[in-house]
């Protein structure tokens, strides 16, 4: 069974039911790690056996065992594999010629795609899922928030979803947490609806876009360059989705872009501004850090950003798996270009 982030949704009971192997992979990182969880959570309690793909290159046997061994206190388990690439190759090749059916295996690699050697080994096999999760947009982790929000009894508006979206970086790991504390909150359930609005993810949710990502975004468009390092050195601790972060600055781009064409030659930056801002066209939080900008990316030079972040934007897509390290080197560059 072969499914993409669209098509798991619909088919992610029948693959718990008919499958044994689950296999993750895809640019969507936590989109791959949050399906996994939620194929867990259909297979009921079981005791959890975490492995990594570098123990299983060492030792191809020991998948195979801890699928067919049996718990010290008579537990059903679940093996969880966490690889990298094919490194976990040999092992699941060895499972899958075993002749015992032993336990429920999820594995999700990072650095792999469906046309990996696992996933051609799995693929066609009527007792495994090969599950493919292609980068996040906005459209696609909104709707994943309405539903997760659904399933939890939180009646919530496509608004207040991109809102979640938003703020947790297009991360639907971080997604699921902040529906579970929404649901908590407002004491629902599937028998027992509640509806959220603005007020409650003010007062419960984690940290806002602006709070979470624009930091890191005003530092490099700014060519704040001494705030640059710790900002990046943020950015790999809190775990930001590079993909997430980009597109953030892509908005701010295209922002940009939109203000300096209604701008067009008026020299006086400050009272455009505070039009766009009694216009309510800039949020006036914004302004200071707009302003700024503004200054530096206008003309040739914000052309030539909006094809660095689109050049950026492909390389990602088509290596992801140094995606933070890529990421880094190319906003450095940017708040080089944007300090001059």
């Amino acid at each position: 069974m072969k499914l993409t982030q669209k098509t798991f949704p619909g088919s992610a009971a029948r693959a718990a039911k008919e499958c044994r192997i689950f296999y993750f992979c895809g640019p969507d990182e936590a989109g791959a790690s949050d399906a996994a969880n939620r194929i867990a959570a259909m297979l009921g309690e079981a005791e959890k056996v975490e492995l990594t793909g570098a123990e299983l290159r060492r030792d191809p046997v020991k998948l195979a065992d801890e699928a067919r061994s049996v718990s010290l206190f008579g537990d059903r388990r679940i093996i969880h594999v966490r690889a990298t690439g094919d490194d976990a190759f040999e092992a699941v090749d060895t499972l899958v010629a075993s002749p015992v059916e032993g336990w429920p295996v999820l594995i999700v690699a990072t650095s792999a795609t469906d046309k990996s050697r696992i996933a051609k080994l799995l693929e066609n096999r009527t007792d495994a899922m090969v599950g493919m999760f292609h980068p996040p947009d906005m459209k696609s982790v909104a709707g994943a928030v309405r539903d997760m929000a659904d399933a939890a009894g939180v009646n919530l508006t496509g608004d207040l979803a991109e809102r979640i979206a938003r703020s947790t970086a297009l991360d639907t790991r971080m997604a699921r947490s902040e529906i579970e504390k929404i649901a908590l909150y407002l004491d629902a359930s599937p028998q027992a609806r509640r509806t959220a609005d603005a007020e409650v993810l003010d007062e419960i949710c984690a940290v806002s876009e602006d709070d979470s990502l624009m930091p890191v975004v005003n530092a490099v468009l700014g060519g704040d360059v001494r705030k640059l390092s710790s900002e990046l050195a943020r950015m790999r601790e809190v775990g930001l989705n590079p993909v997430g972060l980009l597109l953030a600055f892509e908005r701010r781009a295209t922002q940009l872009a939109q203000l300096a064409g209604r701008m067009g030659d008026r020299s006086d930056i400050n009272a455009f501004m505070e039009q766009e801002t009694a216009a309510r066209r800039v949020f006036f939080r914004d302004r200071p850090d707009l302003t700024q900008q503004l200054r530096r990316w206008r003309g040739p030079r914000l052309a030539r950003l909006l094809e660095r972040l689109a050049q950026l934007h492909r390389t990602l897509m088509a290596d992801n798996r140094n995606g933070e390290l890529v990421l880094a080197q190319g906003l450095a560059e940017i708040a080089r270009a944007a300090a001059r």
